[in-house]
C-alpha cells in the first residue's frame, strides 16, 4: 500500500494531437503504463482552450472530436520525474504540470485465493 507525499502529473492536450499517427494522449498512457506508474486517469473535457486561444466545445447535436484531454498520474516524486523526459518529448502542444499531493489511501484489490 502506498500512502503519504507524492507527485501528481497533469497533462493537457487536444484530442486531435498526434505523434506518429497515434493520439498523443494514448502515447502518454502507454509510457505511464509501461513504466508501472501507480495510477492514471484520462478525462475528455466538454470545453476549453489553451495557449493558442482557440475555444473547443461540445454543442447540442454536434459531436466534437477536438476536445481537451486531461491525463492525471500519481506516484512518488522519483517515479514521476523518471518518466517526465519521455512525456515532455511527445507533448509538443499543450501543458505539463507537476504538483505536490498527499495519498491518503491507495489499495490494490486482493487476489482471491482460488484465482491466485
Amino acid at each position: 500500500m502506498f500512502t503519504g507525499p507524492a507527485k501528481k502529473l497533469i497533462i493537457y492536450v487536444d484530442e486531435k494531437d498526434k505523434i506518429h499517427h497515434k493520439p498523443v494522449y494514448e502515447a502518454v498512457v502507454d509510457i505511464l503504463y509501461r513504466n508501472h506508474i501507480l495510477g492514471l486517469s484520462v478525462f475528455r473535457g466538454i470545453g476549453g482552450y489553451g495557449s493558442n486561444g482557440v475555444l473547443h466545445t461540445t454543442k447540442i447535436l454536434e459531436l466534437s472530436t477536438d476536445l481537451p484531454v486531461k491525463i492525471e498520474a500519481i506516484d512518488s516524486e522519483a517515479r514521476i520525474f523518471e518518466v517526465l523526459p519521455d512525456i515532455a518529448e511527445i507533448v509538443e502542444k499543450g501543458m505539463i504540470e507537476v504538483s505536490d499531493t498527499n495519498v491518503i489511501k491507495c489499495c490494490r484489490k486482493k487476489e482471491n485465493a482460488e484465482t491466485g
